[in-house]
């Protein structure tokens, strides 16, 4: 076999990919493409204690094991379309990559405003390395920094600028901050921390307006309100990155969509056996909570993701076919799993919280150490905790519908 293996995406799952089809055996040629110039590097903290200090590669960057001394990394060089009857990749410097089999690891980019005269300095977004270094240089004392956007990015960074010496206002279209996956009780709760460190929220409300002219001086709400802002960080969510499969027939609408085994499928619902996604931009079942297909933007999953498929794949290149047949019908049906940071407040949850009809406080106190069930019916589909780590932990094997498989 002269074709590579090619992985799309140089992120977490694409690294993570990469290790396990070399651990699982596969000697055969193996690329990577990124459209970042930076090897391969940890996300999460870029809104939260990277932020906070000197902003660098070496702060995040995930070690690289020896069984990747071969792979073939092509960063900073973006796949801009494919052809998956043909199996090529077409980079953004013109070269075609030709594959064996394809893993699409590509991930997320933010949502963005677009406004008329939108000012070119000042506004800004957190994903890449890149983005947090341009915001950190501009976090100083006295700034006045608007975050529109109340879910967990956005207050992880107010939670960082405040601690900065920055006069901190969050703009929130909901009733509360985080309140889809946390539920009104501990969402309020949190808010009333952030808002005795003298962070300050504009909640039920939208922003219409973005004034100056080179640079961001204000902003307008659809209240009528005007806000002064020297710093603006749009966090509005994410847009999966899949513009470079359009044409091919593959199932793009709001992420790829995969099977339980991982394979991306065709619009006519079946399966390419050689294409695979991990990661934020896979859409997938998850039995155990919810049969409709999702993103699922939790730390844990392009890691057991990038397991999955590299295992699997490993044994269909090897013509194994046997270990192929039992690896695949491992349907993927883990447990989501994530962790948020804001000031004295360690978040540890596990679960999808959002799909549940009732929460209930299961442990603590309101205002200090807690834990939060979520429930349908009597079935816990998640359960979150501020501290109490190990006690939260303990909940994880109860999380899940007990009827899902029925």
């Amino acid at each position: 076999m002269s074709r590579p293996v090619v992985v799309v995406g140089a992120s977490m799952g694409g690294l993570r990919t990469a290790e396990t089809l070399r651990k699982s055996g596969y000697l055969g040629p193996l690329v990577v493409i990124g459209d970042e110039p930076h090897a391969p590097y940890n996300r999460p903290p870029l809104s939260k204690e990277v932020l906070a200090t000197d902003v660098s590669h070496d702060a995040v960057a995930f070690a690289l094991s020896d069984v990747l001394d071969d792979v073939m990394w092509k960063t900073g060089n973006a796949a801009v379309a494919a052809d998956l009857d043909k199996q090529t990749v077409t980079l953004a410097d013109g070269t075609v990559v030709d594959y064996e089999a394809l893993v699409i690891a590509t991930g997320l980019r933010p949502r963005r405003l677009d406004f008329d005269n939108r000012p070119a300095r000042g506004i800004h977004a957190i994903r890449t390395l890149d983005d947090a270094m341009a915001l950190r240089s501009e976090l100083v004392p006295g700034a006045n920094v608007v975050i529109y956007g109340a879910g967990f990015i956005g207050c992880e960074a107010a939670a960082t600028a405040t601690k900065l010496g920055a006069q901190v206002t969050v703009v929130g279209k909901g009733d509360v901050p985080m309140l889809r996956p946390l539920g009104h009780e501990l969402a309020r709760d949190i808010q009333r921390r952030h808002e005795a460190h003298g962070v300050a929220f504009v909640m039920n409300a939208q922003l219409t307006g973005v004034r100056g002219d080179d640079r961001v001086t204000g902003v307008t709400l659809d209240t009528g309100v005007e806000l002064p802002c020297d710093v603006l960080i749009e966090s509005l969510g994410s847009l999966p990155n899949t513009e470079f499969l359009a044409g091919n027939d593959i199932d793009i609408e709001a992420g790829v969509h995969v099977d339980a085994a991982l394979h991306a499928l065709r619009t006519t619902g079946d399966a390419w056996p050689n294409v695979f996604a991990v990661g934020d931009v896979a859409r997938f079942p998850i039995p155990k909570f919810d049969p409709a297909t999702r993103r699922v933007e939790h730390w844990n999953i392009p890691t057991e993701m990038a397991r999955k498929v590299g295992k699997q794949l490993a044994l269909q290149l090897a013509g194994d076919a046997d270990a192929h047949a039992t690896e695949v019908a491992k349907h993927f049906d883990p447990v989501p799993s994530f962790w948020s940071d804001q000031f004295e407040v360690s978040l540890l949850a596990y679960g999808l919280l959002d799909q549940a009809t009732d929460v209930r406080l299961l442990e603590g106190e309101p205002g200090g150490n807690c834990i939060y069930g979520y429930f349908v019916g009597d079935d816990m589909v998640g359960v979150c905790g501020i501290g109490m780590r190990s006690k939260v932990m303990a909940y994880r094997n109860k999380v899940g519908l007990t009827t899902s498989h029925g």
